[in-house]
């Protein structure tokens, strides 16, 4: 009994840990303090002094990831108030009613939309779009909120320029777009959960398609005030596909900040603002809260990897069913406590593919004829803890923007998500019979 309640310890440690984090925001402390606290309480159960907790916390902001990932952050939030501010995204959502007439077509579309382009944060995009909807349909904060984050999210298991997908590939050496495949059923069953458990509730108290005033079709409108949207879109995407093919060797996030570079200045021009506009942007406090946020979720997932807890994790598994729990438990722990897929391929994929090629003649994972369906299983179920995780970024920019209490909207999502999850094991079920 003594040694399998050891074996839980590192599981209960990381447990702690979360509810650190959990309590700093209940005694409403700010949730980049709250994160680091997480931080510093695993790394200390975990063994590593407060020392070697920030030199890795210190180390964790210069790296090349988090400053990229500053950076892109610090665009997009820039672009998404040159748009609000201006005006320019009403006017965009006036001229596209003329070609979405369906009220509920339009609150999903445009979260959809920007889930296009893997920027982090990228729910503070599309918000003030669904916000000037939302108001006029008469939906609740809480409700739209839940709307722009969820449909934010509806490709990110099978699109191939999100990182994590990325990584995954590039970890088990599996073409990106034979992955892709195994993955690609998630963005139905996403569109069915969020229309069940999330639209179809918000919009329940309207009748019909109706709602909303239906502007003139007009392409020159709707191409003009979503220019900069578009460059930001395309231009990320040309520009991120592109540097893969012929300048491999560069970081593709440049291609990102190129597009969101352009994209502000296609606003700034098109919108004839001046220094003050722009100085005034720039002293909001949220702007820098924010930034500050994501350095502390990233400090936070280096002192996971440092402090050995992916590896003590993976102690808990034992018996018959011992890898099947590994691939469930791990990669939704990571998810639920990061919030960011990237961390939890990168931590939690390198113990599971090890353990896939250790069963084999050649070491390598892909000659387990499981590999794809356990591989597909982990993506699946950390996906599932990303959705979850009240530290995801989009879900945390999504209820400070509305103003809403996070307990309630994250309550909402326990039902599509375990759906999510159920479903993942299900489709494990299906490959890895094929696969006898």
């Amino acid at each position: 009994m003594t040694d399998v309640l050891l074996s839980f310890l590192p599981l209960a440690k990381v447990l702690a840990a979360f509810a650190v984090m959990l309590l700093g925001l209940r005694l409403r402390q700010p949730l980049w303090l709250s994160i680091l606290a997480g931080g510093l309480a695993l790394a200390l159960m975990f063994g590593m002094t407060p020392l070697v907790w920030l030199l890795v916390s210190a180390a964790s902001t210069i790296q090349r990831g988090t400053i990229f990932l500053v950076i892109i952050l610090a665009l997009i939030l820039f672009l998404s108030e040159v748009l609000d501010k201006s005006g320019q995204t009403a006017r965009l959502m006036q001229a596209a009613s003329g070609y979405l007439r369906d009220t509920r077509l339009r609150l999903a579309f445009f979260p959809a939309l920007v889930g296009f382009l893997p920027m982090p944060g990228g729910a503070v995009f599309s918000a003030p779009m669904v916000r000037d909807m939302a108001q006029d349909l008469g939906l609740t904060p809480r409700d739209t909120a839940l709307v722009n984050y969820w449909f934010r999210h509806l490709w990110e298991l099978c699109w191939p320029l999100y990182p994590g997908i990325i990584l995954a590939s590039s970890l088990a050496g599996i073409p990106l777009a034979r992955l892709v495949l195994y993955t690609l059923p998630s963005i139905g069953l996403c569109m069915v959960l969020g229309w069940v458990f999330v639209l179809r509730p918000a919009v329940a108290h309207l009748r019909g398609a109706g709602g909303l005033e239906v502007a003139p079709r007009d392409v020159r409108a709707v191409l003009s005030s979503g220019l900069p949207m578009l460059v930001a879109i395309v231009g990320g995407l040309g520009l991120e596909v592109g540097m893969t093919l012929f300048a491999p060797g560069w970081p593709f996030e440049l291609g990102i900040i190129t597009a969101l570079a352009l994209a502000i200045l296609c606003a700034l021009v098109q919108n004839r603002v001046g220094p003050q506009f722009v100085a005034g942007v720039l002293r909001k406090p949220a702007l820098y809260e924010l930034v500050g946020l994501v350095v502390a979720i990233l400090m936070f997932k280096d002192v996971i990897g440092a402090s050995g807890a992916v590896e003590q994790l993976s102690r808990v598994a034992s018996g018959p069913g011992a890898l099947f729990t590994l691939t469930l438990l791990l990669p939704f722990l990571m998810g639920a406590i990061s919030g960011i897929s990237v961390a939890f391929v990168g931590s939690t994929f390198p113990i599971l593919l090890g353990i896939l090629g250790a069963g084999t003649a050649s070491g390598l994972p892909a000659d387990n004829p499981q590999f794809i369906p356990y591989l597909v299983l982990g993506l699946f179920a950390g996906f599932t803890g990303v959705m979850v995780s009240p530290l995801h970024v989009c879900f945390i920019l999504s209820c400070q923007y509305f103003g809403v209490d996070m307990a309630q909207v994250w309550r909402r999502l326990l039902i599509p998500c375990t759906l999510l999850l159920c479903f993942g094991i299900g489709w494990f079920c299906v490959l890895s019979s094929l696969a006898s």
